[in-house]
């Protein structure tokens, strides 16, 4: 009789753990799954897909704007906010249904109940009960934060709570300026709140190129984001009337009906029990793995954001998957981190893979820079001034593409079929000669001939 009940025990029933569990069990191992919240993790339930839900629904009157330039009478539109949420809800529940249903028929138990860690091969659930797994998959995600810690903080709500409001707020502070704080802004500018950008930096989405940084703030500024930048958020107070004031560093004050602060996220590893099986975490809470995704201790393992090292729902996938294949499967497999296509769900969308121009030149030493700026096409019988941004970045010494960044509408759909060519080594003679699909904003990339100049 085995010394262990199963051969492998996931914590954490998101995109990783559920892709971990299936493919596991595919190879034939016995394996239990524990969630303590909503099988569909972050990325499901509270994450990418209700938000890019929610981008679609922000982007209408743009369709509206275009439309009356085409011809159609379109009459005075409206916006109810309960509906959205409603209908957000039920889609999210049914992918959880087919998370649920995925793992059943393929034999994985579901424990609905919080796991730890006792030693490493034994899980202990809420229920008392404890399971021994010659492996355990450590995938708990992350969770957003309220940080830094201001007087009156607690008034904050983060992109946990931001789902679920009961009211569309009229005024909104977003504090952040990375991928969710851009992507929030956009969506409640784009269903008629007044929203302030609050961000310590400079510029938005560091570490992008800063041709994009440049352009979207450009671009929010026309949508009427009102940007606060080079400034930090001091204290919240809440007013008679349910409002809260938002002091600035500067002294300002703002009174709006909500702040949502999107200022970063940590691993979920507090009270796992990870010290019990010999591990310890690195000063923002994340265990360090090796290549194949393994700690220190032979039988545990860990993916996706609790590692933090590429924080993405489709990384998060393709480790559980390695992990799976690896330990089970017999076929030992690492995942790149170092060519990851990405797209930001702002409004206009972000599209990049590869270097920014700035990383390529200390990097890649002398390179060509090829980028072209334009207004959409479908924007032009409406007068909207929505603009397009393409770039790609070429080493001289090799013509091999290391960077391509896009900006504009479907950039997101652009950048995960350009991926595939960069990730594949293509040059620039490469792009030369594909023929463009006319009339296109994709053609842009393959029609790019004559390189900017460079400044000295």
């Amino acid at each position: 009789m085995s010394a262990f009940d199963v051969d492998l025990f996931v914590i954490g029933g998101g995109s990783g753990g559920v892709r971990a569990a299936r493919v596991a069990a595919s190879y034939g191992a016995k394996v239990m799954l524990a969630e303590e919240y909503r099988l569909g993790g972050t990325c499901v339930i509270r994450g990418c897909v209700p938000k890019k839900l929610m981008v679609y629904a922000s982007r209408f009157p743009d369709e509206f704007a275009d439309a009356a330039g085409y011809g159609w009478s379109v009459p005075q539109a409206s916006f109810d906010w309960t509906t959205l949420i409603a209908n957000k809800d039920r889609e999210i529940a049914r992918l959880e249904g087919l998370y649920r249903a995925t793992l059943e028929n393929a034999g994985v138990v579901i424990a609905k109940v919080r796991a730890v860690i006792e030693d490493a091969h034994t899980v202990r659930l809420a229920t008392g009960e404890r399971v021994r797994a010659r492996f355990i998959l450590v995938a708990v995600g992350a969770y957003p934060t309220l940080e830094p810690r201001i007087p009156g903080g607690e008034h904050g709500i983060t992109s946990n709570e931001v789902f679920d409001l009961a009211r569309q707020p009229e005024r909104i502070l977003v504090v952040g300026g990375g991928y969710i704080a851009v992507e929030f802004a956009g969506i409640f500018a784009g269903l008629g709140s007044a929203v302030t950008l609050l961000h310590r930096g400079d510029k938005l989405l560091r570490g992008f190129d800063d041709d994009v940084r440049v352009a979207l703030a450009e671009a929010y500024a026309k949508r009427g984001v009102t940007l606060a930048l080079q400034r930090t958020l001091s204290g919240l107070e809440r007013r008679p009337d349910g409002a809260l004031d938002a002091v600035l560093s500067d002294g300002e004050t703002l009174i709006v009906d909500q702040v949502l602060v999107a200022t970063g996220r940590r691993p979920n590893t507090a009270g796992l029990g990870l010290d019990k099986a010999g591990l310890a975490v690195d000063e923002v809470g994340a265990i360090p793995v090796d290549g194949y995704s393994r700690t220190l201790t032979p039988s545990v393992y860990a993916v996706g954001d609790v590692t933090n090292r590429a924080n993405l729902t489709p990384i998060a996938i393709r480790e559980g998957h390695a992990f799976a294949d690896t330990v089970f499967g017999g076929k030992p497999t690492m995942v790149d981190h170092e060519l990851i296509p990405t797209a930001v769900f702002s409004t206009p969308e972000i599209g990049v893979i590869g270097h920014t121009e700035a990383a390529a030149r200390a990097l890649c030493g002398e390179i060509d820079v090829y980028k072209a700026q334009f207004r959409a096409l479908k924007a032009t019988l409406s007068g909207r001034d929505e603009r397009v941004l393409m770039k790609v970045i070429v080493e001289k010494a090799t013509d091999k593409v290391v960077g391509v960044h896009i900006m504009g509408p479907s950039a997101g759909e652009m950048i995960q079929l350009v991926g595939i060519a960069v990730m594949m080594g293509a040059t620039k003679a490469d792009f030369d000669r594909t023929v463009a699909v006319h009339p296109t904003a994709a053609e842009e990339l393959v029609t790019m001939r004559v390189p900017v100049p460079q400044t000295a």
